[in-house]
């Protein structure tokens, strides 16, 4: 008999974990906060997210550039991200292709959704049983939202931040919008991911390349920490990109300041050193190029013998003297 009532409660333990965790089997369980938003100046659209839920950033979060961005949480029906762009894409307005999918969708009073279009059309739909506190601010550009949240401030203090740091990049505007939904009280259950994604205003017929920002914390102990971090690395590397533009227009000074704009941010970056080195080799500064490779090889040899089969493959245009001098 025992046996018999501990396998019974084994089965209800199992039954009910599973409904507290997913309202049907691909719905996801992602209650959360999070933004969508839109630049009115560059048209950039974007989404950002944080939750105490392992990988959401693979479920909430959906965008295409020159359509729209869409935020789909609670129980999560990814399908909105899917179909939402698609009817975007097809003509349909943010608010009538949420409309559209929210009367489909039996499900609908445990989903919360948010869609912005590349023209700013923005709307939101929190259903009656999502968990508290559970809100929506539906603003000029942005919407906000926010499910099993500690307390009722949390949508409040997210759309102060975003309509406050009007005038700096959207992904930072909305970084801001998550730390400060996280300071207000943020998920009940504390946190683990954040995530954000930034799209192209428009679409130059290159999906593969307008995805501007993408980028995730999956499981840590201080997501939004951690994005704050990995953003500002996005951006030093942004710098190297440019140095790397001015080099190819033989424009070195435009070159050295962005290359040391990007070491000042980060500057233990091995990577962002070595190539502003080899970019000076190449250009002929070999002897500052060797103080700074000679200061890496002491922290890690494997620069050196990557240095030395750089001239096979053209990505080092240095004489013979002069490749040794860059790894003596």
């Amino acid at each position: 008999m025992k046996q018999i009532n501990l396998a019974i409660c084994i089965t209800l333990f199992f039954q009910f974990t599973a409904h507290a965790q997913f309202f049907k089997k691909d719905a996801p369980f992602a209650h959360t906060f999070s933004i969508v938003a839109r630049d009115p100046v560059t048209g950039e659209m974007a989404v950002g997210v944080q939750s105490h839920w392992f990988s959401v950033g693979t479920a909430v979060p959906w965008g295409e550039a020159g359509v729209g961005v869409v935020a789909t949480q609670a129980f999560v029906n990814k399908s909105y991200g899917y179909k939402g762009l698609a009817l975007m894409k097809q003509g349909k307005t943010a608010p009538e292709a949420l409309q559209m999918l929210i009367e489909q969708d039996s499900g609908r009073e445990v989903r919360q959704v948010a869609m912005i279009d590349v023209n700013g059309n923005v709307n939101a739909w929190t259903g009656k049983s999502c968990i508290d506190y559970a809100r929506q601010i539906v603003g000029k550009n942005y919407s906000v939202q926010s499910n099993m949240m500690y307390n009722d401030k949390v949508c409040a203090a997210m759309s102060s931040a975003f309509e406050n740091s009007a005038g700096k990049p959207l992904a930072e505007r909305v970084l801001l919008a998550l730390q400060a939904a996280q300071q207000a009280g943020g998920d009940i259950r504390g946190k683990q991911l954040a995530a954000i994604l930034v799209v192209a205003g428009k679409s130059k017929g290159e999906p593969w390349n307008e995805k501007l920002i993408d980028l995730r914390v999956d499981d840590h102990t201080a997501p939004l920490v951690e994005l704050d971090r990995l953003l500002r690395l996005y951006r030093a590397y942004e710098h190297m990109d440019k140095g790397d533009l001015a080099t190819e227009k033989n424009d070195m000074k435009a070159a050295m300041d962005e290359y040391h704009a990007a070491m000042n941010m980060f500057p233990k970056n091995l990577e962002m050193q070595y190539w502003t080195a080899i970019t000076l080799a190449n250009n002929k500064n070999i002897k500052y190029a060797a103080e700074i490779l000679h200061a890496i090889y002491q922290q890690d040899a494997n620069w050196r013998e990557l240095t030395k089969r750089l001239p096979k493959v053209q990505l080092l245009n240095v004489s013979d003297e002069e490749l040794k001098l860059l790894v003596r």
